[in-house]
C-alpha cells in the first residue's frame, strides 16, 4: 500500500506525550482512531519521536499506510473533524514506500520558554522562573554543548537506546519579549535530554555553577551531576527536517 506522511501540531497539556501508553491519553491514540474511523480499517502510525507528558508541537510528522487517498484536501478536512482541538492536521504528503518518520529525519529543533513576570495567559506555554538569570553566560554555556557528542549527563537512566552520542548544530537563548527562548537543533535527542539542558544552563545564569562546572558535568557523564529538568509544558517540538520535504 501506499506510505504517507502527516505534518500536525499539538498542544500537549492533556496529553501524556505522543506516544501510546496503557491507560495514558496519548496524541497517537487520537490519530490512531481517526484514521481508523476515516479510513474504515486498522492504522498503525509511526512518529517522527517521542514527547513526554505536556510538551507541545509546532511540528510533528508521522507516518502511515493506506489504499489510495484521492482527495488529500477532502482527507484532511475530515481526519481534522475527528480530532480534539488540541490537534491539527496540516499537510499530507505521499512518500516512497520505504520512507520513514523517525529514522529519516535529518534534524529535530526544541524551543523552551521561559517568562520571568506572572502572566496567566503563558501558564501552559512557558515555565514561570521569577529569578535574574545571566544570559551572555547562558549563551556560552550553550556553546560548549556544540563542541561534545555525548550527553549521557542530561539523559533519563535506563533508556533503550544504543548510544547517547548527539550532534548539536546549534544551541542558544535570546529574549522575546517578557520570555526567554532557547533554542536547540541537533541530528537526535536523548529521553529528557532538552529539558534536563534547560535545567542546568539555569544554574549557570543563576552563578550556582561556573562554565568549567558545566564542561565537567558533560565529561563525567553522570545524570546526578547536572540540574534538575524544567516542566514539559514549556517545551516545544519547532521543526524536523528530511531531505526529500521542503
Amino acid at each position: 500500500m501506499p506510505r504517507y506522511f502527516l505534518q500536525i501540531g499539538f498542544h500537549g497539556k492533556k496529553f501524556h506525550g505522543w506516544q501510546i501508553q496503557e491507560n495514558a491519553h496519548s496524541v497517537q491514540a487520537e490519530l490512531n482512531r481517526g484514521l481508523k474511523t476515516l479510513l474504515g480499517n486498522e492504522i498503525v502510525t509511526t512518529g517522527c519521536g517521542r514527547t513526554d507528558t505536556g510538551v507541545h508541537a509546532l511540528i510533528f510528522y508521522l507516518h502511515f499506510d493506506a489504499e489510495v487517498i484521492s482527495d488529500e484536501k477532502d482527507f484532511l478536512y475530515h481526519l481534522n473533524s475527528l480530532m480534539p482541538f488540541e490537534i491539527a492536521i496540516y499537510k499530507i504528503f505521499k512518500v516512497e514506500d520505504d520512507a520513514h518518520a523517525r529514522f529519516d529525519a535529518t534534524s529535530r529543533t526544541y524551543r523552551y520558554f521561559i517568562h520571568h513576570t506572572k502572566n496567566p495567559f503563558l501558564n501552559d506555554t512557558s515555565f514561570f522562573f521569577p529569578y535574574d538569570v545571566d544570559l551572555n553566560l547562558m549563551n556560552q554555556a550553550a556553546g560548549i554543548l556544540k563542541v561534545h557528542s555525548d550527553f549521557s549527563c542530561f539523559s533519563k537512566s535506563r533508556t533503550q537506546v544504543k548510544t547517547n552520542i548527539c550532534t548539536i548544530t546549534n544551541a542558544g537563548w535570546e529574549k522575546r519579549d517578557e520570555q526567554l527562548v532557547f533554542e536547540i537543533t541537533a541530528d537526535r535527542f536523548l529521553r529528557n535530554m532538552v529539558r534536563a539542558i534547560v535545567g542546568t544552563l539555569l544554574d549557570v545564569g543563576e552563578h550556582h555553577i561556573s562554565l568549567d562546572d558545566f564542561t565537567a558535568i558533560i565529561e563525567n557523564k553522570k545524570r546526578s551531576g547536572a540540574g534538575v529538568s524544567v516542566p514539559g509544558h514549556g517545551l516545544f517540538l519547532a521543526n524536523v527536517t528530511y531531505t526529500y520535504l521542503s
